[in-house]
C-alpha cells in the first residue's frame, strides 16, 4: 500500500528537518519538493511513523504494511507539475516493484478520516488515475446508502461528516454541504468499481 500526505509546511527545508528530527516521531520513505526533487527517508523495506492511527480495507496497523510518500505543499494551492511528474515516476517504480495496485494507493484522509485532511482536494487524483497510477472509477451509480458504499470502498468506521469529507475529498472535490444523492450515486458507483 502507498498513503500519500501533504506536508502541511510552508517550505522542504522545514519538512525535512521535521521528518528528520527522532524527536518528532514522523517520518516517511520519500519526500518530493515542489520543484520534483525526490529524496529517500527510510528504505521501502523499513517501517517509517507517517500514518498514525486509522485502517484502510479492515488493515489496522498501516505503518507496517505501507510506503508513505510526503509531498512538500501546505494544502492550499494545487500540486505543481514537476512534483507530480516526480510522483508519477516514483509511483511507478514502487507499485511495479511490490505489486501494489491502484487501489491500494491512498491518501492520509482515506485511512484516517478522523484525524487527517491530506492530500486534501486540490490533489489531481484524476491525473495519477489516467496514468494508471492510482483508482478512479468514472460515472454514477444508484442512490444507496453512503455508509454502505463507502464500507466496500475500504473506509474505516468514523463520524459519517468525517467520512463523507475524505470520500469527497478523493472522489467528488467538488461536493460541498450536507450529504446529497449526488455524493450516494459516486459513492455507489466506486463501490460497485472497488476491488480490493
Amino acid at each position: 500500500m502507498v498513503v500519500l500526505h501533504y506536508t502541511g509546511m510552508q517550505d522542504t527545508a522545514a519538512a525535512l528537518e521535521r521528518l528528520c528530527d527522532p524527536s518528532a516521531e514522523v517520518s516517511a520513505h520519500y519526500v518530493i519538493s515542489p520543484t520534483g526533487y525526490l529524496w529517500q527517508l527510510v528504505p521501502d523495506e523499513q517501517r517509517a511513523w507517517h500514518a498514525g492511527a486509522g485502517a484502510w480495507c479492515g488493515i489496522c496497523d498501516i505503518n507496517s504494511n505501507s510506503i508513505g510518500i510526503e509531498l512538500v505543499n501546505t494544502g492550499a494551492h494545487p500540486f505543481p507539475d514537476p512534483q507530480m511528474q516526480s510522483l508519477e515516476s516514483l509511483l511507478s517504480r514502487l507499485m511495479a516493484r511490490w505489486d501494489i495496485c491502484k487501489t491500494r494507493v491512498i491518501g492520509h484522509s482515506d485511512m484516517a478520516p478522523e484525524r487527517k485532511e491530506d492530500p486534501g482536494p486540490r490533489f489531481d487524483w484524476r491525473r495519477l488515475a489516467r496514468a494508471g497510477l492510482a483508482f478512479w472509477p468514472e460515472g454514477w451509480g444508484t442512490d444507496v446508502a453512503m455508509a454502505e458504499s463507502l464500507d466496500r470502498i475500504g473506509y474505516p468506521q468514523a463520524a459519517p461528516e468525517k467520512r463523507l469529507q475524505a470520500f469527497r475529498f478523493r472522489f467528488l472535490p467538488t461536493g460541498q454541504g450536507p450529504e446529497s444523492a449526488l455524493d450516494r450515486r459516486r459513492a455507489a458507483a466506486v463501490a460497485a468499481a472497488c476491488r480490493n
